[in-house]
């Protein structure tokens, strides 16, 4: 019995995260987004929405975890298919604007709250952001044998990239963020080669200091 009812209740707090998804656009950013327009969506009484956040804030902070969550699993199922063959740049961008195309409301909360007015929601994208390229520069690391402190300065860079190539490629048409995609590959392929040189310069001073 108290399966099901943890079951139910966290499908009540599920329609509620997707009520405040849906409603999320170009036009219409999560602070716009009131408590009783969440639940009616919803289709649950307003005071149901407390049994499972606090406030409008809680939710909030809880789409931002959930966004970075989701993006996050998805470039880790990129590497993955790299692992069967293909580019690592090219995969992880398809993915990405794959990403931007079928989840452009999730995207643009993380960039509309990463420099919004609340203090927590601000810090809330930046950790989410920290965590990305934390795992992209572990990869980094390890898939090309880098050391860590160019493996953090490639990941930084290139989450910078793509995320501003995100931005751009919400509101254009498919054409438009192919070439958006093929020129986020061709940037990211000139920091990959910039770190690797780097990489290996760093190296050969090492030995002549030996």
């Amino acid at each position: 019995m108290v399966g099901i009812r943890a079951q139910q209740k966290e499908k009540t707090r599920r329609q509620l995260i997707d009520a405040a998804l849906t409603q999320l656009s170009a036009e219409r950013s999560f602070s716009s987004l009131s408590l009783r327009e969440v639940a009616k969506e919803a289709g649950l009484a307003p005071t149901s929405f407390y049994r499972h956040f606090t406030d409008m804030d809680e939710l909030g902070l809880t789409l931002v975890d959930e966004a970075g969550l989701t993006l996050r699993q998805l470039m880790r199922q990129a590497r993955q298919r790299i692992e069967n063959g293909g580019s690592v740049i090219t995969t992880s961008v398809v993915t990405f604007m794959e990403f931007i195309e079928d989840n452009g409301n999730i995207f643009r909360l993380l960039l509309r709250e990463r420099s919004g007015t609340s203090a927590a929601f601000r810090a809330a994208v930046s950790r989410e952001v920290r965590y990305f390229t934390m795992e992209l520069c572990d990869y980094l690391q390890h898939a090309n044998q880098l050391d860590a402190e160019v493996a953090y300065l490639q990941a930084n860079a290139a989450v910078t990239i793509v995320f501003s190539a995100g931005s751009d490629a919400l509101d254009v048409d498919k054409k438009e963020r192919q070439q958006l995609a093929d020129r986020t590959v061709g940037q990211l392929r000139i920091i990959a080669k910039g770190a690797h040189d780097f990489s290996l310069r760093k190296k050969k001073l090492a030995k002549t200091k030996e």
